[in-house]
């Protein structure tokens, strides 16, 4: 628990104790604040309390997703620091729920704290992407396997669905709505597995790739360079080889090696794009020292 500063508080039951309006100290634990009101008359007294402020849980929400989006997309990019006084400022708030927030962020692997520093996000690395798409191939197969047990015919005719709708986004070149369906085609199979954990899991690790993928995504301002188009084209075909081996229940190997290859591309296209821009960046940065 964490002292914050102090206050004074009148006795609850106004007793009119000579000792009851002692200094107290406003302590910070977790969600709340408490008002610790020490007072010389003992602890039997009837007018001793504990004044506690509950937060709004919605502000620490809202800051964390804020932070989280501008990771994702890139705006706020490797290795960059981030410090509570300019996030509260940017969205109006205090730097309580963004200190918050910055904690959440570190638990799930997206920033790190360095001591005198502050936080900063953790740069991309091969190895992350190389394990985190085979921890991936393995959450996603056992989704699926149980999806298809579970609801074969509404995950088929879903996937079906998600894929015509992107096939539609990037005709529009929106690369908005391609993101958006392409996150719903994994999630519609982690939730028709019928598990929330695997749900959770999947959410996050696809978190991390959507990441690890920004700075050919949302840096790009459309479908329209081939580069970026190849790439859309590909995470669409893995996903027809995905609904493809679904159409029977039987196919479970199928389907894993239809996972497997859809995963490899993704992993490719990291490497020699958002990795390699990473690299060609830190070699420039290198020589104009």
């Amino acid at each position: 628990m964490k002292t914050m500063g102090t206050s004074r508080l009148l006795c609850q039951r106004k007793l009119g104790c000579s000792l009851a309006g002692e200094e107290g100290s406003l302590m910070e634990d977790g969600d709340k604040v408490f008002l610790d009101v020490f007072c010389q008359a003992g602890v039997q007294c009837p007018g001793m309390r504990k004044l506690v402020i509950k937060r709004n849980p919605a502000i620490r929400k809202t800051v964390y997703y804020h932070i989280r989006e501008q990771i994702l997309n890139g705006t706020i990019g490797p290795n960059e620091r981030l410090t509570e006084a300019k996030i509260a400022k940017e969205i109006g708030t205090s730097r309580t729920p963004v200190r918050e927030a910055l904690h959440s962020l570190e638990l799930e692997k997206f920033i790190k704290s360095i001591s005198s520093v502050g936080y900063v996000v953790l740069p991309i690395s091969k190895e992350d992407v190389e394990q985190m798409c085979e921890i991936r191939g393995l959450i996603e197969g056992l989704a699926a396997s149980w999806a298809i047990k579970k609801a074969h015919k509404k995950l088929v005719r879903e996937l079906a669905k998600n894929i015509t709708s992107s096939e539609r986004a990037i005709a529009e070149s929106d690369v908005e709505s391609f993101m958006e369906l392409d996150g719903q085609f994994h999630e519609t199979i982690a939730k028709l597995s019928g598990s929330e954990r695997l749900l959770e899991f999947s959410q996050t690790l696809r978190r991390h790739m959507l990441r690890y993928r920004a700075q050919t995504i949302y840096l790009s301002e459309s479908l329209k360079g081939k580069g970026s188009r190849g790439q859309f084209m590909r995470a669409i075909e893995g996903h027809k080889r995905i609904l493809d081996a679904m159409e029977t229940t039987d196919n479970i190997p199928g389907v894993l090696e239809a996972i497997g290859w859809h995963l490899e591309q993704s992993k490719k296209d990291i490497l020699s794009d958002a990795l390699g821009e990473n690299e060609k960046q830190s070699t420039t940065e290198d020589r104009d020292r």
